[in-house]
């Protein structure tokens, strides 16, 4: 007889369209042997200093990236240069062959053929959070204000129980973009509702910015990249987005950032390498001295991420 631990994980995977269980899976598998990374000569070769180009997600850049890369390069001189771009950038152009490894703050989005045979590895978690500037006086915001604020319903700051002054939300340009999908998925349940923005910005870093200068301003990026800005956190329905609330499922809104490669890379073996020192006991306290959940420290989060899928789709996510 099953346990019911194992039918509650039945009922409810085969009704996702998610690479996050699968990816787990691989993580779980891939962090057994993650222990050590390879020696400078099993990864440069012969005396040869390997360069590889990562592009993606600017909140997973400035969180832990650069720091992850400085760190691999010391322990086996294999270069990783860093650009940004976002999520889709990161998903797409590994698919393309244009960059060797990429990352992202979203999943694939099935069907799409730019998308195709990207293999996706989570190796930290992130949680959406409201920014706004340090001099504003509100500290908590709930899941129905945060509706009202992007369908245009809440206007001005009073209404939040802040200054009599207009509210001017940013946010990240198209609809796919690591934070524009997952708000829409976990916030709204709707992939295609549209925001009433004050202004609208190519990416995470500039939206950061306008908060950081506009004491009017507001929007949601990853806590991973809003820790090192100069903006003021909220509270979302009196949870602190802290890492000890995060790594323990306690906040309500949080995704996983992965690492994108290509399994047709010719050096895809040796980009695995990478992905291998992120899981490792050095990788993750990189990850974990810059205030981020490492992936294989909260694995615990995976079923509350299928919890989340579950509940948008009962809302008609895939309906609309």
């Amino acid at each position: 007889m099953p346990s019911p631990r194992r039918g509650r994980m039945e009922e409810v995977m085969p009704k996702l369209h998610l690479p996050f269980v699968l990816g787990a899976l691989t993580v779980i598998a891939a962090g057994a042997g993650a222990a050590s990374a390879p020696s400078t000569e099993q990864a440069a070769g012969a005396g040869e200093k390997k360069t590889f180009r990562w592009v993606g997600c600017g909140i997973t850049k400035k969180a832990f990236m650069k720091e992850l890369a400085a760190a691999y390069e010391r322990k086996t001189g294999v270069r990783i240069e860093i650009e940004g771009g976002g999520a889709t950038r990161g998903i797409r152009e590994v698919v393309a062959g244009k960059a060797d490894i990429g990352g992202s703050c979203r999943g694939l989005i099935t069907g799409n053929p730019k998308e195709m045979g990207a293999d996706l590895r989570p190796v930290a978690w992130d949680a959406l959070v409201v920014i706004v500037h340090p001099d504003n006086p509100v500290e908590d915001i709930t899941l129905d204000q945060i509706r009202g604020l992007y369908l245009g319903k809440i206007r001005n700051w009073k209404e939040l129980g802040g200054n009599d002054a207009p509210i001017r939300l940013y946010v990240r340009r198209g609809k796919i973009s690591g934070v524009g999908r997952a708000i829409r998925k976990l916030v709204f349940a709707d992939y295609d509702v549209d925001f009433k923005a004050y202004k609208v910005v190519k990416s995470s870093g500039p939206l950061e910015k306008a908060v950081e200068k506009d004491v009017n301003a507001v929007g949601i990026t990853g806590i991973s990249s809003a820790r090192k800005r100069k903006v003021k956190i909220l509270k979302l329905e009196g949870k602190e987005p802290s890492f000890d609330n995060i790594r323990k499922g306690e906040y309500l809104l949080y995704r996983p950032l992965y690492l994108v490669l290509n399994p047709a890379h010719p050096q895809y073996a040796e980009l695995e390498k990478f992905i291998k020192f992120a899981h490792s006991s050095e990788g993750r306290r990189v990850i974990r001295a810059n205030r981020t959940v490492p992936y294989l420290e909260a694995l615990r989060l995976v079923m509350k991420e299928v919890e989340q899928e579950k509940r948008a789709r009962e809302r008609g996510l895939y309906r609309r």
